[in-house]
C-alpha cells in the first residue's frame, strides 16, 4: 500500500546530485515512481550538467533545478549566494513530496528539509537527523545500486517496474552516429568501443594494458574506436601510442547522446568502472568493465552474462582480460550478426 496517497501528491521533486552512473542506476526506481503518481509532475534537483539528461528523460521529468552545493558535498563548489536564491526558488515550488535519494542523508536530509515540501521521504542514517521515521528508510547496505533504489520505492509502498536501465536517444543522434561510421568508412564493418578514462583517475587502468586488449581485439577483425571526454584525449593518446594496430579517437567528439547511439551498435565495450558501463547495460551492448578501487557488487551491471566483471585482482591478468573481451565479442558476433541488424536501424531511420 501506498504511503502518500495519490490525491496528495501532485508535484515531486528527487534529490540526487551526483554523476552519470549514478543517475542511470536509479532509473528504474523513478519508472516505479512516476508509474505511481503518473499526473504528478516531477522535477529532478542535481549538478548543472544534469539539465541535459533532465530533457533526455523528460518522460519522466517535468522539470529542473540547478543545485550549487552544500559543505560536506564533494560534487560541487559551495556557493552561499547562489544556495541561498536556489533555496528560495524551491520553496517557491510547493512540493507536496520531495525525495532524498542522493545518499545516506547526513548532510543532505537538512537540506531537502528546508525545501518547505508538504512531505519529504528517503534515506536516513541510524542516529542521524530523520525528518520522518514512516518515510524515511535505513540506507540499505550491501545492495546492487539499482536494487538500493529500488528497496525505497518498496518501502513506500511503490511496486517495481523492472530493474532493467534505460538510455533513450534521438533519430539525430543515431544518424550523427551514422555519419561518423561513414566518413571514417566503417559503415559496414563491426567495432569495439573502448573508454580508458573515468571522472576520478584512481579508477584508470594502465594505457598499456588498454593497449594490449585492443590490440588483441583488433587481430579478430574488428575496428577500435576510442571514447572519452575531451579532458580524457591525451589519455586516450596514450592508450593508442602502445598500440600496434590502427584505432580511431573519438575523445570529446560526440556528446553523450552520440555516445550512447555509438556504444548502442558497438559489439562490445571495454572500460573501466564509468557512466559509459551504465550506458552498454542500458542498450544491451556486451562489456568488459574493470573495477579498481569501487565495489562491484554495487556498481557492475545487474547481467553477468552480458557484461564481464573485473574484479580489482583480476585486473591484474591482462590475459585474463584478454580471454574475457575474446569471449564476449565471439558471442555476440554469434548472434545471427546482430551489429547489421542495428545498422540497418539506423538506416531506415
Amino acid at each position: 500500500m501506498l504511503k502518500i496517497p495519490h490525491d496528495e501528491i501532485r508535484r515531486i521533486a528527487i534529490f540526487r546530485a551526483l554523476n552519470l552512473g549514478d543517475l542511470l542506476c536509479a532509473i528504474p526506481a523513478i519508472r516505479a515512481l512516476k508509474s505511481s503518481y503518473p499526473e504528478a509532475r516531477i522535477n529532478l534537483i542535481g549538478l548543472p550538467w544534469m539539465a541535459e539528461f533532465a530533457m533526455r528523460f523528460r518522460h519522466y521529468f517535468d522539470g529542473f533545478a540547478s543545485f550549487p552545493g552544500v559543505a560536506g558535498l564533494p560534487e560541487q563548489a559551495i556557493d552561499l549566494d547562489a544556495f541561498t536564491e536556489f533555496l528560495h526558488r524551491e520553496r517557491q515550488a510547493d512540493y507536496d513530496l520531495v525525495l532524498q535519494m542522493h545518499g545516506k542523508g547526513s548532510v543532505t536530509n537538512p537540506v531537502v528539509a528546508m525545501f518547505g515540501a508538504r512531505r519529504l521521504a528517503g534515506y536516513n542514517e541510524p542516529g542521524e537527523y530523520c525528518p520522518d521515521p514512516e518515510t524515511f528508510m535505513p540506507y540499505p547496505e550491501g545492495l546492487p545500486e539499482i536494487e538500493r533504489h529500488l528497496a525505497l520505492m518498496n518501502f513506500l509502498g511503490i511496486t517495481s517496474k523492472g530493474r532493467g536501465l534505460e538510455f533513450p536517444v534521438t533519430d539525430d543522434e543515431w544518424r550523427e552516429v551514422a555519419n561518423l561510421r561513414n566518413v571514417y568508412g566503417i559503415s559496414d564493418r563491426p567495432y569495439v568501443c573502448i573508454h580508458p578514462g573515468a571522472r576520478d583517475m584512481c579508477r584508470w587502468w594502465a594505457p598499456r594494458k588498454f593497449a594490449q586488449v585492443a590490440d588483441a581485439i583488433a587481430a579478430k577483425g574488428v575496428v577500435i574506436i576510442f571514447t572519452g571526454t575531451n579532458e580524457e584525449h591525451s589519455a586516450v593518446e596514450r592508450v593508442r601510442k602502445k598500440m600496434d594496430a590502427p584505432s580511431i579517437n573519438l575523445a570529446g567528439r560526440t556528446g553523450l547522446g552520440v555516445l550512447g547511439a555509438l556504444i548502442g551498435q558497438a559489439s562490445l565495450l571495454v572500460s573501466n568502472d564509468t557512466g559509459v558501463s551504465h550506458i552498454a547495460a542500458a542498450m544491451g551492448t556486451p562489456s568488459v568493465v574493470i573495477f579498481l578501487t569501487s565495489d562491484p557488487a554495487r556498481w557492475a551491471p545487474l547481467d553477468r552474462e552480458l557484461h564481464h566483471v573485473i574484479t580489482p585482482d583480476e585486473s591484474e591478468n591482462v590475459a585474463g582480460v584478454v580471454f574475457r573481451a575474446e569471449t564476449a565479442l565471439h558471442e555476440f558476433t554469434h548472434r545471427a550478426a546482430p551489429w547489421m541488424s542495428k545498422i540497418q536501424e539506423t538506416r531506415e531511420i
